[in-house]
């Protein structure tokens, strides 16, 4: 599902950041003369434990709202976490440290919000059937190599668009903590400012630190009802029937893969790699269909994660930007093992904190995604199309809004084309 460690290639083009192209399916960069361990950095680490508290924090409620919704008791709520965490922590750690790229699974978060209301009065055998046909179809879709062709289709100046409307209003979310929590966001915004003029490559450390300092300084972190145990991974036999398929099974394949598995794809492809698609998407499959008996309802690509770990915070080098994703996947799977009380514990950290940190580790990703999607001045107004319905949050049939930018992107790019064409 992953590609191995062969012999070094040429030298690649550049991407519109100035950051060599990757190409996952490709060996890395002089990889037979640079030993691994010296790829480690901490800035990379960082970026990793930030994806990893931006991601769990911002999301991992829904899964427990879902169970409860469900009628789950907490060992299945656990297993659920449980599982979905080791499967996307062992699956995107093992793919990033053999292609030595940065790729970043994660939960199918417009999924866990379906399921808060569609998983009431569906007994949980046949939620388990659902959750493994949606997985086996992500798992036929790769295997058979039909996810290559519409990424190889879409322009790096609309990737790089829909990459930047997808980070945009996290972006904003720091200026919109700023009312909310004026000491804390204003100390974390400090903090980046000073750590990019002085230590650039530990800027987001820094707002970290000084974040949890300041929050627990004024009483902000609540961790009474953390009560802190291991998790119990239940099996249940999955029950396949039509009703669940339909309602449930369908849905969630379509969500997954339209708002998390294709713009994980575009937003790898406008941070300069080059992501052999219908492996990654396969492996996605194969690592929900493994967990899915124990609860996982989904395993995607992370798309807005995946701009942390792929992006110029985590290494100014690309090629040594895997060491973030595989920190992330490592993380993932040591959660795993207390699953259901670090959900509990994100929930006791002020949403201010996350938001603010999550905006200011996006703020480069945002940049170099405006400066792809403007490259081009023939295609600058597809890109615009495409940042602006990305940025509004559109979401038509439970799925989200940067399938829908990037879907009006690409017809007005083809529509431009054609009108071009037919001028020339």
């Amino acid at each position: 599902m992953c590609a191995g460690s062969r012999a070094p290639r040429e030298i690649l083009p550049m991407s519109p950041d100035g950051n060599a192209y990757r190409d996952a399916s490709a060996p890395p960069a002089a990889a037979g003369s640079t030993p691994r361990t010296r790829d480690i950095s901490l800035s990379a680490i960082v970026a990793g434990l930030v994806a990893v508290l931006v991601s769990f924090g911002g999301t991992a409620v829904l899964m427990v709202q879902a169970g409860h919704a469900g009628g789950l008791d907490a060992a299945q709520i656990g297993s659920w976490l449980g599982s979905i965490c080791l499967a996307l922590g062992l699956g995107g750690a093992v793919i990033s440290v053999r292609s030595r790229v940065p790729v970043v699974m994660a939960w199918s978060t417009p999924g866990a919000a379906l399921l808060i209301t569609s998983l009431v009065g569906v007994p949980f055998d046949q939620a388990i059937g659902a959750f493994v046909l949606a997985a086996a179809l992500t798992l036929l879709c790769g295997v058979f190599g039909w996810i290559d062709p519409i990424v190889r289709r879409i322009p790096p100046e609309i990737a790089g668009a829909m990459l930047a409307g997808v980070l945009l209003n996290f972006g904003m979310g720091i200026f919109r903590g700023i009312g909310a929590q004026p000491a804390l966001v204003l100390a974390m915004c400090a903090a980046y400012l000073l750590g990019k003029r002085w230590m650039p490559r530990y800027a987001v450390l820094a707002v970290l630190a000084v974040g949890l300092v300041v929050a627990a300084a004024t009483g902000l972190v609540h961790l009474e009802g953390v009560a802190w145990s291991l998790t119990e991974f239940v099996w249940t036999t999955p029950a396949f029937t039509l009703q669940a398929a339909i309602s449930l099974g369908v849905p969630l394949f379509v969500v997954a893969m339209a708002s998390q598995n294709l713009p994980g794809l575009a937003i790898l492809q406008a941070a300069g790699y080059r992501p052999p698609a219908s492996r990654l998407v396969a492996a996605t499959g194969l690592m929900g269909l493994l967990s899915a008996p124990f609860g996982a309802h989904s395993v995607t690509l992370g798309a807005i994660i995946a701009a942390i770990c792929a992006g110029p915070e985590a290494h100014a080098d690309p090629a040594r930007r895997y060491v973030a994703a595989a920190t992330y996947g490592v993380s993932y799977a040591l959660l795993s093992i207390v699953a259901g009380a670090v959900a509990v514990f994100f929930q006791a950290l002020p949403p201010a904190l996350i938001a603010a940190l999550a905006g200011l580790a996006l703020l480069g990703p945002i940049m170099g995604g405006m400066a792809s999607a403007m490259a081009n001045p023939q295609r600058r107004e597809a890109a615009l199309v495409t940042l602006l319905a990305t940025a509004s949050g559109a979401s038509f049939w439970g799925i989200g809004s940067a399938f829908w930018g990037l879907a009006a992107g690409l017809a007005t790019h083809a529509a431009l084309e054609f009108r071009r064409a037919r001028s020339a």
